[in-house]
């Protein structure tokens, strides 16, 4: 019973490590080695639990993934809340995952060894609730659920990790609290104008 709790252990330190290593450094800046030390193991343990580079960053997305808070991802039942809500996770729970995304803009990574299809599961189901919301007469017919979830997307995740930028336009960085309130409700006031169905 210890060696397998040991065992646990020992992995979970593994992609822990891996997570920040991977968060921080994008695929292709991140080492074994860098990850083991992090995990303050010797380097080839990893590949007793982890076949390689590739297995290891699946799973540490999926590890991840899991951590989350189940309950705290139900999209709003109101379209006009959406965007202000995904901004508030992206801010709390999302913020160094996503900036593991913005190196994939840059980065050369094999195909669906980035946790792709868990990903993929996630932002599809933003295209299904926003169908589904659109079959009740929530969301005008005339536009297309998955360019509102990819606009919706872009509002909520590029102010985030271009923090320079944001601070270049604006005179603020995203982690201000007055930033936060103007976006929230510059979010608000764009969501009423694209969502509020006339009678």
């Amino acid at each position: 019973m210890g060696e397998i709790r040991n065992a646990e252990r020992t992995r979970s330190l593994i992609l822990q490590a891996a997570r920040e290593e991977f968060f921080e450094k994008g695929y292709t800046g991140a080492r074994i080695e860098s990850i083991a030390k992090r995990a303050g193991i010797n380097k080839q343990l990893i590949y007793h639990y982890f076949k390689g580079k590739d297995q290891l960053i699946n799973e540490t997305i999926g590890d991840f993934m899991a951590s989350l808070p189940a309950g705290k991802f139900t999209l709003p039942a109101d379209p006009v809340d959406i965007a202000e809500f995904r901004l508030k996770v992206n801010q709390e729970h999302l913020l160094e995952f996503l900036k593991f995304t913005a190196w994939e803009a840059i980065d050369v990574v094999p195909g669906n060894v980035n946790g792709e299809e868990l990903r993929q599961q996630m932002l599809q189901a933003y295209n299904e609730d926003m169908k589904s919301k659109q079959d009740r007469g929530l969301v005008p017919r005339e536009l297309d659920p998955a360019l509102i979830t990819l606009m919706l997307s872009s509002l909520t995740i590029y102010p985030l990790l271009y923090s320079n930028v944001t601070r270049m336009i604006t005179g603020h960085t995203p982690d201000e609290p007055e930033f936060q309130e103007k976006w929230a409700q510059f979010l608000r006031l764009i969501s009423e104008r694209i969502f509020k169905m006339e009678s």
